[in-house]
């Protein structure tokens, strides 16, 4: 009652504060239109979206759940989620190098990326095919045991697989655009699809679909989400983030998006 306008101010150099925007549910719903209607690369990622999650049940139930006994399950989550700190700072000087340009680092992520699915799934292939529904409890494996290591060393690449996708498509999302609300959006779909694909495959297991055809679909999905986002690759990411592309930072309250000539000519 008592404050300035926020469309009055100016700071202390004389440029203008730039109110946020306090979008109603009409601008809400209008903006998720406009971001697909203008950037509709997005869709390329939706598969990507859908795998994120969508390997925690073959690594959680089916390989780890089953293979083996409770003490050795708890050291293996352990070290799996301590794999992925390693994992996502790794990804992460990579993409956020700054001798390398964006484009270069989209593409050395994405071969990174598929290096890694391929490496994992075909090692994980060779212990799948050795066992299926249902493991004897008397069969399960402990830490102590011989061969332990290998399938230990598997778990904590699937750590680093996990950390770097999940790494790697937040960066590809801020690669598309540098607008909080735009990104809200993107970030959205995201959550949404990841939880969407981790619900039908927990369904799934739970069912009891053979180990390994829950394992095929994990490969699967994951190598077409990669395949599926290489042209967005190709064709949206930039060296820099360009205002034309900025479709949502232009709308203003009341659902126009204004010509990029007005938003340059304001700043």
């Amino acid at each position: 009652m008592f404050m300035a306008d926020p469309k009055t101010m100016y700071r202390a150099d004389g440029s203008k504060v730039t109110a946020p925007r306090q979008p109603n549910w009409k601008t809400e719903i209008l903006g998720l239109w406009i971001a697909l209607r203008t950037d509709p690369t997005i869709l390329l990622l939706f598969p990507m979206f859908l795998a994120s999650n969508w390997f925690y049940t073959w690594q959680f139930n089916d390989y780890n759940g089953a293979l083996f006994n409770i003490r050795t399950r708890a050291l293996n989550s352990l070290v799996y989620w301590i794999s992925q700190i390693f994992g996502s700072v790794l990804i992460g000087l990579l993409l956020d190098s700054g001798r390398l340009g964006r484009r270069l680092r989209a593409f050395l992520g994405w071969g990174l990326l598929f290096a890694m699915v391929f490496a994992v799934h075909i090692w994980g292939y060779f212990y799948q095919r050795e066992y299926t529904r249902p493991v004897p409890e008397n069969d399960r494996m402990d830490f102590s045991e011989h061969g332990y290591a290998g399938k230990v060393w598997l778990y904590i690449f699937c750590g680093l697989l996990d950390a770097m996708w999940q790494t790697y498509l937040y960066w590809m999302m801020g690669a598309m655009s540098n607008d909080p609300a735009k990104l809200a959006i993107f970030t959205g779909f995201y959550k949404s699809i990841q939880s969407a694909g981790a619900a039908g495959i927990w369904r799934a297991d739970g069912m009891e679909i053979p180990y390994m055809n829950i394992f095929v679909s994990t490969w699967a999905l994951l190598a077409a989400g990669l395949i599926f986002a290489l042209p967005m690759l190709h064709y949206r990411v930039k060296d820099r983030t360009e205002l034309a592309d900025e479709a949502l930072a232009r709308m203003d309250e009341t659902g126009r998006v204004k010509e990029v000539h007005e938003v340059a000519h304001k700043s």
